[in-house]
């Protein structure tokens, strides 16, 4: 953002400066427009280095007012609304398993989720950003690491057994960032993953599908007074069990079959649209109204929807 407030200012004082020049001057100016257009080709590629270099310097900085090392996560002000883009992404690891959800676990809020891995499995970045925190805690994550990301999200990936970057490190979705491991406060080795927006903790399953590798959706849009409502942002995707995240059922974990306790008038509920649906085939397809539908979303009747957007229906 001080890259374009700069430019503005620049651009406004040579405006000014034109409207006060003689004639004559002006008309040197002129003269020297085709010179002009010949390296405004040029200033366009520089002023493309400048963006991109603003934007790796401090990834999200209208979101967060600061950068540091010090800390893995601590809560700041959060915006009334922030649109989560999801599309430039990579599965933090190819295993399916869930092992631990996200959810209320030993009477404290266990605030992300537990993925099977073995030691020494590659893990990887999820989104593309800056690797702000490299550091070990023996009583909590063990060897972690916290990357910043451009589309306001920060992960945190836990109790692995070697960081492969290091703080201020520029990533890309998929860049390896460490090895599974067994590290800190953990009973074995697994991946602990964390999806933070300003310090809170969202819960991965809104946003990440580790039954199929994939995204619930193309983004996912993240509502203040929703999350100070509930207390807590706990959602449940379809076929997930109470505020636990994913179902046991639902993937290849040594915990399938095991009961969960749940909690389903805290429960929300997300449907991805698919190519074709509309608010009333969404409606009736989980016994709701059109009107209720609109409500809990926010939006009007005549929306268009898109493929991959994300409803609430409960």
């Amino acid at each position: 953002m001080m890259i374009f407030r700069k430019l503005r200012n620049i651009t406004l004082a040579a405006l000014s400066s034109l409207a006060l020049m003689p004639a004559a001057a002006q008309d040197m100016l002129a003269n020297q427009a085709p010179i002009d257009r010949k390296l405004r080709s040029v200033d366009s590629v520089m002023l493309q280095h400048l963006m991109i270099n603003e934007e790796w310097e401090s990834p999200a900085a209208d979101l967060y007012e600061d950068w540091n090392n010090l800390y893995a996560h601590q809560q700041t002000e959060l915006p009334d609304s922030f649109r989560i883009d999801l599309r430039d992404f990579c599965m933090p690891t190819p295993s399916r398993v869930i092992t631990s959800n996200f959810g209320p676990r030993w009477k404290r809020q266990h605030k992300g989720l537990d993925i099977k891995v073995f030691i020494g499995d590659t893990i990887r970045a999820a989104f593309s950003g800056k690797v702000r925190v490299v550091k070990y805690e023996a009583r909590g994550y063990g060897k972690y690491v916290v990357i910043r990301h451009h589309n306001g999200l920060e992960t945190i990936y836990g109790h692995m057994s070697k960081q492969l970057v290091s703080e201020d490190q520029e990533v890309r979705a998929g860049d390896p960032i460490g090895l599974g491991g067994n590290t800190g406060r953990s009973t074995g080795s697994h991946l602990h993953f964390e999806t933070r927006l300003c310090g809170v903790a969202l819960n991965p399953a809104i946003m990440f599908d580790f039954a199929n590798q994939d995204i619930v959706g193309d983004e996912y849009v993240f509502y203040r007074d929703s999350y100070e409502r509930d207390g807590r942002v706990a959602t449940q995707l379809r076929g997930a069990n109470g505020l636990h995240g994913y179902n046991p059922a639902d993937v290849n974990s040594p915990n399938q079959g095991k009961s969960y306790a749940s909690n389903s008038a805290a429960s929300v509920r997300y449907h991805k649209v698919k190519k074709g649906e509309t608010l009333s085939s969404i409606a009736r397809k989980h016994r709701t109204t059109v009107t209720a539908l609109c409500r809990l979303n926010r939006i009007g009747k005549n929306v268009r929807l898109r493929p991959g957007q994300i409803l609430k229906y409960t």
